[in-house]
């Protein structure tokens, strides 16, 4: 499945830091912001949490809910919330079906080793559920400025 914006986003229910399991139609109406990540409590990774999470209440305010996802177990998740005071929920993509779903899950090379993991990437899905714009091989360093300007110029 090709991802594409302005294309319905894949749907998908994966057990959530809530304690519940959370569906992207669960969201219908507002805006998300689905972002994939490679591993709590990395230093990239928690970069890019702790700037969501200081920008939360801005993404609030335009109707927008911030999910990450991330190949890490709800338990692993539980920590990194609590480390960090993320106010927004994490998603355990233990298998990466929902990663593989969104073209995220790739192959990756580090320190002449190759793995399959996660390439940091963002969508931005419409209270419709479409698309609205696609955010791949993430720098962390003012993405989630980026991404909130993009939703307040694009989608309030």
């Amino acid at each position: 499945m090709t991802i594409k914006t302005g294309s319905k986003a894949p749907d998908f229910k994966l057990p959530a830091s809530n304690g519940e399991e959370v569906a992207l139609t669960d969201f219908k109406g507002k805006n998300v912001v689905l972002y994939f990540y490679p591993k709590d409590m990395t230093p990239g990774c928690t970069t890019q949490a702790c700037d969501f999470r200081d920008r939360h209440e801005d993404f609030k305010k335009q109707n927008t809910v911030i999910l990450g996802v991330s190949p890490d177990p709800l338990a692993r998740h539980d920590k990194f919330i609590e480390k960090h005071g993320l106010p927004f929920i994490l998603l355990a993509d233990e298998e990466h079906k929902v990663a593989e779903l969104y073209d995220v899950w790739k192959l990756k090379k580090n320190f002449g080793k190759e793995y399959m993991g996660i390439e940091r990437s963002t969508f931005i899905i419409d209270g419709e559920g479409n698309i609205a714009k696609e955010y791949r091989k993430v720098k962390v360093k003012d993405h989630v400025e980026e991404a909130l300007k993009f939703i307040e110029e694009n989608l309030s």
